[in-house]
């Protein structure tokens, strides 16, 4: 029998980590953090990053784990989360992976076979000059029957790279792990209010001080665009390409469009059980938690 993996994913400002905190809090949890962004230091909160009062005394793992500018892979997090999940079964605790970034999500709960072979990150800089058509035609010309979606910008870049070290096996999948998977977000209304609301308060908070110190401390303005959302849209304004009111109104429209692929993404699973986050999702949480642990 395969160790039990309770995973919470949601969109942005969907509240999910407050909900994993309750959750977790509840049956001796810890949280292991899926987000691609998080795993930085001093990215706070442009990435929505949860703050020690809010872990009301869960421990999380996976948050502050590589300095900006460094190179962090999902090979990387998925490591480093087998890692913390053992750790956590160890103690006699229920490991909870909560998080937005559906890549790190599934290469964990999931098990993705990825490579152990190391990136060659002069490559992969130069990979970063094209756009993603080109990128796809290169693909084509090595392997023309490939299946790998042309949109995807990721899988056809890691498939260059692992061709070009000689590892391009198909992945396939280990599970290493019974999995629980619940849902969360909201209709789509609602959803736009909680991100512009949640942007608001944000910028009230200092996330302009936050990308401007990172800037001052030399942390390049390219590593800080290529992350997306709030940290392309603020170094921007803050370089002077766009003015205030733009940067706010393109990164509101950029986060919902973001949280629209989010969506598309979850509902490729049919495994998420989605809570009713306008009733009692707590409630509703606990029911199936405790249906799924049984005698744990």
């Amino acid at each position: 029998m395969l160790p039990k993996l309770i995973v919470i994913e949601g969109t942005n400002a969907s509240g999910k980590s407050a909900l994993g905190v309750k959750l977790a809090a509840r049956f001796n949890g810890e949280i292991i953090s899926a987000d691609s962004r998080q795993v930085y230091e001093r990215l706070d909160l442009g990435s929505g990053k949860i703050t020690p009062e809010e872990m009301d005394g869960v421990p999380h793992h996976l948050l502050n784990v590589v300095r900006p500018g460094e190179f962090f892979s999902m090979a990387d997090f998925q490591r480093l989360s087998y890692q913390a999940i053992d750790g956590i079964l160890a103690r006699g605790r229920i490991p909870f992976l909560v998080g937005g970034t559906g890549l790190y999500v599934d290469a964990v709960a999931d098990g993705y076979n990825l490579s152990e072979k190391a990136t060659d990150l002069s490559l992969r800089a130069e990979l970063e000059t094209y756009d993603t058509p080109a990128l796809y035609e290169m693909l084509k010309e090595k392997i023309p029957d490939t299946d790998i979606d042309p949109r995807n910008r990721h899988r056809v870049m890691r498939m260059l790279e692992k061709l070009a070290v000689g590892d391009a096996q198909p992945t396939g999948k280990t599970p290493r792990y019974t999995l629980l998977k619940l849902g969360v977000t909201w209709p789509r209304e609602i959803l736009k209010q909680r991100i512009d609301e949640r942007l608001e308060m944000r910028l009230k908070a200092g996330m302009v001080d936050e990308v401007k110190a990172m800037l001052d401390d030399s942390v390049s303005p390219e590593f800080l665009v290529k992350l997306g959302l709030e940290y392309k849209y603020l170094t921007w304004y803050l370089t002077g390409k766009i003015g205030y009111e733009q940067m706010v109104d393109e990164l509101g429209n950029a986060i919902k469009r973001f949280a629209k692929r989010q969506m598309t993404w979850f509902r490729r699973d049919s495994r998420i059980i989605w809570l009713d986050m306008s009733a009692d999702p707590v409630s509703q949480a606990e029911k199936l938690i405790r249906e799924f642990l049984g005698d744990q």
